[in-house]
């Protein structure tokens, strides 16, 4: 399966993470360039039911990328078999999360990239302080691509955490691997401009185009509306 998403966009591209497939249908008609599925009822990055998900890649219709979290397996051992039931809804992309213990642990990332073999995006939180070589180290591993979240969904957001350098400094990185990028975290509409500047090739949103702001309620359509209008503007901008 050859990769929709190309590397280095001269601006980011939007991921809009969804519950369901009624979310997954207004995602993809109003502009969403990746479409995810997780469960936002189960922390930052929790999994749904593999055949919830197959329903996502249904209602997408390929009108964008798709994407599943897998999760973030308590047990080392389990990550390659998460990453396998993921894998095998259709989705073009997995991601899970891989905390820095497990970063240092070549022969089970590798297995977890076998399983989903050129699709497998590391989720790194921003708490934990990516360090500088985390890029390499996926690479070798045979991952795809990386991003940033906050794992602690309670009001602080990516730029409390990271700032627009090191934010920078983690795409620059992931870019020189051959890796793509990405970075989320309660982000806002309003962070679109400032986040586009570090060189993602995406933003990663769910709670900031929610109604009310609330991650654990539905999508809205008007806020997804915005933020895709936000993004084109800049393309444009780009383009000229």
């Amino acid at each position: 399966m050859s990769s929709p998403i190309p590397s280095a966009p001269a601006t980011p591209r939007l991921l809009v993470s969804v519950r369901d497939a009624a979310e997954a249908e207004i995602a993809a008609a109003r502009g969403a360039d990746l479409v995810d599925a997780k469960d936002p009822a189960r922390g930052a990055l929790g999994a749904l039911p593999p055949d919830a998900v197959r329903a996502i890649v249904a209602a997408v219709a390929g009108r964008a990328a798709t994407s599943a979290v897998a999760g973030e397996p308590a047990d080392a051992g389990a990550l390659a078999e998460a990453v396998a039931a993921m894998a095998a809804t259709g989705v073009e992309f997995v991601k899970v999360a891989v905390g820095p213990a497990l970063r240092r642990e070549h022969g089970i990332l590798a297995r977890a990239a076998r399983a989903a073999p050129g699709r497998l995006i590391a989720v790194l939180f921003a708490e934990e302080a990516p360090a500088p070589e985390d890029p390499a180290a996926l690479r070798a591993a045979g991952f795809l691509g990386a991003m940033i979240d906050t794992a602690g969904k309670d009001g602080r957001r990516l730029t409390d955490h990271l700032d627009g350098a090191r934010l920078a400094g983690f795409a620059a990185a992931c870019r020189a691997q051959g890796l793509l990028s990405g970075l989320a975290g309660s982000l806002r509409a309003e962070d679109i401009a400032a986040l586009a500047a570090a060189g993602p090739d995406y933003l990663g949103f769910r709670g900031g185009l929610c109604r009310g702001g609330d991650r654990r309620d539905s999508l809205d359509p008007a806020r997804l509306t915005d933020a895709v209008a936000r993004l084109r503007a800049l393309r444009r901008r780009d383009a000229a």
